[in-house]
């Protein structure tokens, strides 16, 4: 379920540490990468080895170790994962975290990550109760961090009342909805095309364009959060493709991405051509380098993948982009109706945030159906997830 996803585990120092063997366990099984750091104090209670082996990776603990290669482990951890969950989380870290504090690996990290964190809280009944931390525990809450709250109930200090951590399958539970929050297209299967192709001109030189493949790449992600399944249809990208895309079929020119298109998409339920293949190619590619001091080339018509997808994909829908300079809705509805699709997402590449190889974009979705919605710029992982929405009203 969780293939491909990163989860940072911060082990903090409270006797409720066993539990979190529990949920480090149980997340991999779920088919995580789990990374765990953890405080001193918390090796007192449960020893780096236990983690070590439940999630087959090394546990950090030193800021300052040399017994691995060299890099800045806690920018990298921070960076590598998709989601931290702190578990438990003392008093004391929690207030460290609400006041920017970073005094160890496990705090360091937590304050260099972009990730989402999820905070487990785990203490006496009276610390919990503290005004305190209750007013950084709702700082953080405002922040934008993820709570499992504690379970009322007998204490380790012998007290009875609220400050017992959550149970493991709880806090594990609460981590999938945030890696996948929405299962919507659980039992679809999706064809995604991204990136660019290219025509041979000479066996060294070729024609190409600027398409990064971002944009496909982010849909193919979402389809996964999402639940579905993807065929990822790649030309030339510039993006890493994730582990846990379910196929990945690599292309070269555009006569190649048609012949995968065309193999795959019989048991795909939509079909996203997001890719930017060449409209072009050599008529007669050169059998050597050319040197002269000017080439003349004859191009000829590339086969239109989006066209020949659209008169047969029958009761499958169909996703065509359109990248324009001028007259873009114009054109989009052209697209829309010579394609037979479903659904066009227009870009106007001359726009600041839009364009190839940005992380962000500007578009214009029209439907068929005459809908037509404007999303103004934004990354590219939120439009994927918009246009992922709008097929769903298709």
């Amino acid at each position: 379920m969780l293939s491909g996803r990163c989860v940072l585990v911060a082990v903090s120092g409270g006797i409720a540490c066993y539990k979190a063997c529990e949920v480090v366990s149980s997340l991999r099984k779920s088919g995580a990468d789990v990374r765990v750091i953890m405080t001193e104090h918390a090796t007192e209670f449960v020893s780096p080895l236990t983690f070590e082996t439940l999630s087959n990776n090394p546990v950090v603990v030193d800021m300052f170790r040399r017994n691995t290669p060299w890099e800045v482990e806690h920018v990298s951890l921070a960076k590598r994962a998709d989601l931290a969950i702190v578990v438990p989380a003392t008093a004391n870290v929690i207030d460290k975290l609400a006041c920017g504090i970073a005094d160890d690996m496990l705090t360091t990290t937590l304050l260099a990550t972009k990730a989402k964190i999820l905070v487990c809280p785990a203490m006496n009944v009276n610390m919990y109760e503290n005004p305190a931390l209750q007013d950084n525990m709702a700082l953080l809450r405002k922040r934008g961090f993820a709570f499992v709250d504690s379970d009322e109930g007998f204490l380790a200090c012998g007290d009875v009342g609220k400050g017992r951590l959550a149970p493991p399958e709880k806090i594990v539970a609460a981590a999938i909805d945030l890696l996948m929050p929405v299962r919507d297209y659980a039992g679809k299967k999706v064809l995604v095309t991204a990136g660019a192709t290219r025509e041979d001109v000479d066996g060294i030189r070729f024609i190409s364009n600027y398409s990064s493949g971002k944009m496909g790449i982010e849909i193919a992600k979402a389809v996964k959060d999402r639940g579905g399944s993807v065929v990822l249809v790649a030309g030339f990208v510039t993006e890493r493709i994730p582990d846990f895309i379910d196929k990945v079929v690599r292309t070269e020119s555009t006569a190649d991405m048609l012949d995968a298109v065309l193999a795959e998409y019989k048991d795909c339920d939509v079909i996203i051509k997001a890719a930017a293949p060449a409209d072009y190619r050599p008529a007669e590619p050169l059998k050597d380098k050319a040197k002269s001091a000017s080439l003349t080339l004859e191009l000829v018509k590339n086969p239109d993948i989006a066209k020949a997808v659209g008169s047969v994909k029958e009761g499958r829908r169909l996703v065509v982009f359109c990248a324009e300079k001028k007259d873009l809705e114009k054109r989009a509805r052209e697209k829309l109706a010579s394609k037979h699709a479903d659904m066009v997402v227009a870009n106007d590449v001359t726009r600041e945030g839009a364009g190839f190889g940005k992380d962000t974009n500007v578009a214009t979705i029209i439907t068929a159906s005459g809908k037509v919605r404007e999303c103004p710029l934004m990354s590219k992982r939120e439009l994927a997830d918009i246009i992922l929405d709008e097929v769903n009203c298709l």
